[in-house]
């Protein structure tokens, strides 16, 4: 009974601007993505820094997953696929901040989800677990860690270190499986 009576965030008029605003951002940045996602593929071609760039655009979408896995596995048997899994799982990181801050524009919102409450106190009981198991497995559903980290105020140092951990580990498997399967091709 304790858990259904928790006292919902108040926000002051500004916040609540502030918040809106944030959350539009990152939902037109998406938009953004989506619409050039065909010039945005041309980065690859610059090397790591290339790819570095296409991590960090591939994983601003928010819940519209771009194919940012395959890329890191061509990119593997082209470079280095150590180093393709490093500029990769850093720039992903860096390209998941748009999920963190969704969380925190839409947390006027997100709080009041019934699934919000069973991620977030899974996240609190596990600690950093969640974040980088989600980190590390492909799907879209990071974004919601993203949200929950943002709108429950988890560090930002600790949301981007345990991200990274996830992304890297994710990235070094691609990599090294695409380096695999394309040179045996």
């Amino acid at each position: 009974m304790a858990n259904s009576l928790e006292v919902q965030p108040q926000f002051s008029r500004q916040q609540k601007i502030w918040r809106i605003v944030l959350l539009a951002a990152v939902l037109v940045l998406t938009i953004l993505l989506l619409v050039n996602r065909d010039r945005i593929q041309h980065l690859e071609a610059y090397g790591y820094p290339g790819i570095f760039l296409l991590s960090i655009l591939t994983n601003a979408t928010v819940l519209i997953p771009l194919p940012g896995v395959v890329f890191t596995s061509a990119m593997g048997a082209v470079f280095n696929p150590f180093w393709v899994a490093i500029a990769s799982g850093s720039g992903a990181t860096l390209g998941e901040l748009s999920g963190y801050m969704a969380g925190i524009g839409g947390q006027i919102w997100l709080t009041n989800l019934d699934w919000y409450h069973r991620l977030e106190n899974w996240i609190k009981k596990y600690n950093h677990w969640p974040i980088i198991l989600l980190a590390f497995i492909p799907n879209p559903l990071f974004d919601m860690a993203g949200f929950i980290a943002g709108a429950g105020e988890v560090p930002l140092w600790k949301f981007l270190l345990f991200t990274w951990i996830g992304k890297i580990l994710k990235m070094l498997l691609f990599a090294y499986l695409g380096a695999g399967i394309f040179r045996n091709l």
